[in-house]
């Protein structure tokens, strides 16, 4: 790590668990190092750190307690984090070594953080082991759309340690300036990822298309439906988009299949549903999932229904988003069969409201 300081550290610098202060002591004799803020939690390394820089005569260095981040204000050009790695030893304490159960626990509440105090080009020079688990903690620098490239290794006997280069992706460093804030991972699906974070103190989601997905111009696509959608009052509330992402409200509330279980106001929002479904038919819109929408259809805390999802939606003379949610309904036995099979039948010749108020009034 110190080889990598000497060569990287730049700027304003925040070194993170000081410990012995090595790192803040070599970063703060290069001249391209404008200021040093070492902290650690341990009372007595913070001692030791101010008998050495004032032996030295480094004035560029200040020492803080801080838990992480807990005291810390403003943003780095390089931040240096040399974390606690080991799983812990049932029954022993010590936070100089263990990173948490499994190891990367302190190193995850680190990156959750990190890019609210680092300068939209700055870096994180950041230490870790195999102990701690490699794959895990290349997915916990992704989760808060950070990027990494490994600067060097070095083999030990019993285990092999990393120093990577960490910096903000270009999605993240639009995404700031555009004011979103506190961005965190949150769950992802076949084809993008979702991330939260908050915008004008609005909590938003964050939709990425997924690395591991071969489909093409999901994105646009879904963000061009939505623009469209929101007028009609359906789809969520669409903030801004660019090619790689889109950006809109985010929705509390729990999916539908949770309602299906709780067996509350079913009919009321069954026919939600179905009124939603047919003004996408009467758009000439294909949605597409309606016959399975699982994660598809939110209820907010308020009972206000949101489809979501629309990155498949397409053009057509001859959409099917209420004769799927109709196969959907008749799947869970929430209608007639005999009639609704009918009235389904009859609405697919003819997407008149006269057949919809049929099959409507069979809920």
């Amino acid at each position: 790590m110190q080889k990598f300081v000497r060569k990287y550290a730049r700027g304003k610098i925040l070194d993170l668990g000081t410990g012995s202060g090595i790192q803040a002591l070599t970063a703060a004799k290069k001249k391209k190092v404008k200021s040093v803020l070492a902290v650690d939690v341990n009372p007595e390394a913070i001692r030791q750190l101010k008998e050495k820089i004032k032996q030295e005569k480094l004035k560029k260095i200040k020492v803080k307690d801080s838990n992480l981040f807990s005291q810390i204000s403003g943003k780095f050009e390089t931040i240096i984090f040399n974390p606690p790695y080991l799983p812990q030893d049932p029954g022993i304490e010590d936070v100089a070594l263990y990173g948490g159960k499994k190891g990367w626990e302190l190193s995850e509440k680190f990156f959750q953080q990190a890019s609210n105090y680092l300068t939209p080009n700055g870096k994180i020079l950041f230490l870790f082991s195999t102990l701690t688990n490699k794959a895990k903690i290349e997915e916990l620098i992704h989760h808060p759309l950070l990027e990494f490239r490994e600067l060097g290794k070095l083999k030990l006997s019993f285990e092999e340690l990393f120093v990577y280069e960490i910096k903000k992706s270009k999605i993240l460093q639009e995404l700031e300036k555009k004011g979103i804030s506190k961005i965190i991972y949150f769950t992802h699906g076949q084809r993008g990822e979702i991330f939260v974070g908050f915008h004008k103190k609005i909590k938003v989601a964050i939709k990425i298309k997924r690395k591991e997905s071969l489909a093409q111009r999901r994105i646009q696509n879904e963000a061009f439906w939505l623009k469209k959608l929101n007028k009609k009052k359906i789809g969520p509330k669409l903030l801004f988009s660019a090619k790689d992402y889109l950006v809109y409200e985010f929705v509390e509330g729990i999916f539908i299949k949770e309602i299906l279980r709780q067996k509350v106001k079913l009919k009321k929002i069954m026919a939600a549903v179905l009124q939603q479904c047919f003004i996408l038919d009467q758009l000439k819109i294909n949605k597409e999932e309606m016959h399975r929408p699982w994660k598809h259809i939110i209820i907010s805390k308020n009972n206000q229904l949101v489809l979501i999802d629309f990155e498949r939606a397409y053009r057509t003379e001859k959409p099917h988003n209420v004769t799927q949610f109709g196969d959907f309904l008749l799947s869970w036995g929430l209608v007639s069969r005999e009639k609704m099979i009918k009235a389904l039948i009859n609405y697919k010749k003819e997407q008149t409201s006269r057949n919809f108020k049929i099959i409507f009034d069979l809920l």
